[in-house]
């Protein structure tokens, strides 16, 4: 394989500890929000307890004149804790939201980047629309496990650090040995069933990551499905994944219903015990009237949240489980990367030479380059044709640096392309692939995204090197007019011109053609490839043709067969030898001919 990619399920702590240096970025604003935190639960605490010596004094006096001898301390101190309690929180939740917010933006952008510096091996062996789907996945699971830990479990786990301090402390012990046996056994059931449950939680990811990337696929080739006539093939596709899906999920929920009653039942036996004490403690005059309301308000304050904490968990959970295929992206490396001790290329007129070059996609596979050698000289035109599949376009892979050489070498001005940056290596080539696919955006964006920033003046002067300026500005909105998805809004011989376009703003020191016109008819064909000459003749070009009429002005061509050059040399010189070139040509011509005859009749 050409990417390294790690896979199957991972412990929700290695995403936990993958996320941590991206939230120690905003370490101020989370020490910050500690701090409130932790003054929101004291205050929190200290309501109760200030309820409680209301009470008392009011039972201790016995009579509701009392009202007008009540400590007027404990009543303005009961209104400033419930006040304390309101501000500190609500700078807590500013403050977990902006940490929030900023680190799941930072893991996005991080992993789109990310995505783009994979081996292309990645991203043809994935569907883009799980891929997009896996990241919308991933930002929401980082979300929901940050608000949810940080907003949910963290406080609940503080105040009951608290609560059973002072329980401990001010009371019977069998108060603190219940709620801490009861907890215990509710927080063990709710992380053994919740593993459980994330075998299905993963499965109804799978179905709907299978979904979304089923639907984006068909829709993107939806002039595919109208073609063959496969709308209700296409539909019984997509319904196989729902009905799966909808299995998964009628378990999930079964599961969820089990859970919840078994948490249920253990906070209610948990509150029977404690309130059965604190009534007797009443009773027996070892507990005030005070100390009961007290424990009923701490029972409440804990089991209250405690009942969410089990759901809480789960969404936590869920959203570890949602984050698994983002981590698995960020966990993939490229088999293609930088030397640490790379160099940017030094480009001096852009020689290229390939020495003796084997290649395969997968190691071990068919050889798709069997010792290929050739050079190009500096501002020289060579041009590589041959049969589908006869290993043509690989070498403009291979120069792109997609894929190393399995041995041999590719050497530009001399310097081995595996020992300079990548960035430097691709910004000295520019490509017009054989099959151009443009952004969703407008027709400057799409010249322009070869140089960004270029000016309009720029833009227009590389569409009239390519033979469209005067088809964009017949548009009605002219270079501003948008293409569609994958410029399905222009025709292929279109599409083509603002490829060539693109390349020559690149105005880079290497160029190659693959197929470049193979979209065009004849007229623009002929006007394009006389551009394109004049254009090339300061430029070191490597032309991958299968019309061989386009390339028959190339300094030298090279003929390639199942990997191999079988010949080489010029136009004239390969048809004097009447050998595979010779044959082909012929072949063109006379399917040329036979067609303009057709066209005659």
């Amino acid at each position: 394989m050409f990417f390294k990619e790690n896979s199957g399920p991972y412990s929700g702590w290695v995403i936990i500890r993958t996320l941590l240096p991206y939230i120690l970025i905003y370490k101020k604003s989370v020490l910050l929000a500690m701090l409130c935190l932790v003054c929101v639960k004291l205050a929190s605490l200290m309501i109760p307890i200030t309820f409680k010596h209301i009470i008392d004094y009011f039972y201790a006096r016995g009579s509701q004149s009392a009202l007008l001898v009540v400590p007027i301390t404990l009543i303005c101190t009961y209104g400033l804790l419930r006040l304390a309690v309101n501000i500190f929180g609500g700078m807590r939740d500013v403050l977990f939201d902006h940490v929030n917010r900023a680190t799941t933006r930072i893991v996005a952008s991080n992993t789109f980047h990310h995505l783009h510096t994979l081996s292309l091996n990645f991203h043809l062996s994935r569907r883009s629309g799980g891929i997009t789907r896996e990241i919308s996945l991933g930002m929401a699971g980082i979300k929901t496990s940050m608000s949810r830990f940080l907003g949910n479990i963290l406080p609940v786990i503080i105040e009951i650090t608290l609560v059973l301090a002072y329980l401990a402390w001010h009371y019977q012990f069998q108060f603190f040995i219940i709620i801490s046996v009861s907890m215990a056994a509710y927080v063990l059931f709710t992380v053994v069933v919740t593993n459980w449950r994330t075998h299905y939680k993963r499965q109804l990811n799978l179905f709907d990551a299978q979904a979304a990337a089923c639907a984006a696929d068909s829709l993107v080739n939806f002039e595919t499905v109208k073609y063959f006539n496969n709308e209700i093939y296409e539909r019984q596709r997509y319904d196989a994944i729902l009905e799966e899906k909808e299995k998964a999920a009628s378990l999930v929920l079964h599961s969820f219903k089990f859970l919840s009653a078994g948490q249920q039942l253990i906070i209610v036996v948990a509150m029977v015990l404690v309130l059965w004490y604190a009534a007797s403690g009443v009773v027996q005059h070892t507990l005030s009237l005070g100390d009961l309301v007290l424990i009923n308000t701490f029972l409440a304050q804990l089991y209250v949240p405690l009942s969410s904490l089990g759901v809480t968990y789960r969404e936590i959970k869920q959203g570890l489980i949602d984050l698994e295929k983002m981590y698995q992206i960020l966990n993939s490396q490229p088999e293609v990367t930088d030397h640490p001790s790379a160099f940017p290329l030094q480009c001096q007129g852009g020689e290229v030479h390939f020495r003796q070059v084997d290649f395969s996609y997968q190691r071990g596979d068919r050889k798709i380059l069997h010792g290929v050698e050739f050079t190009i000289p500096a501002g020289h035109t060579v041009a590589v044709v041959g049969h589908s599949g006869a290993g043509k376009s690989t070498l403009a892979k291979l120069l792109f640096r997609f894929y190393d050489v399995e041995s041999g070498q590719i050497l530009i001005d001399g310097q081995d392309i595996r020992s300079v940056t990548q960035a430097s290596l691709r910004q000295a080539i520019a490509i017009v692939p054989q099959d151009t696919v443009l952004f969703n955006d407008t027709i400057a964006h799409n010249i322009a995204y070869a140089k960004v920033g270029a000016s309009q003046l720029e833009i227009e002067t590389a569409a009239r090197s390519a033979h469209i300026h005067q088809f964009i500005v017949s548009l009605p909105q002219a270079y501003e007019t948008m293409v569609g998805e994958r410029g399905l809004k222009l025709s292929g011989g279109e599409k083509q011109r603002i490829a060539i376009a693109r390349a020559l703003l690149k105005n880079p020191e290497i160029l190659i053609f693959d197929e470049a016109t193979s979209s065009l008819d004849s007229r623009a064909e002929q006007a394009i490839q006389l551009e394109l000459d004049y254009l090339v003749q300061k430029k070191t070009t490597l032309i991958i043709a299968h019309r061989l009429s386009t390339v028959i002005h190339a300094h030298q061509i090279l003929v390639m067969d199942q990997g191999r050059i079988v010949e080489r040399g010029t136009h004239a010189e390969l048809l004097a030898r009447g050998e595979s070139y010779a044959a082909l040509w012929f072949a063109q011509q006379n399917g040329r001919y036979a067609e303009r005859d057709v066209v005659a009749t």
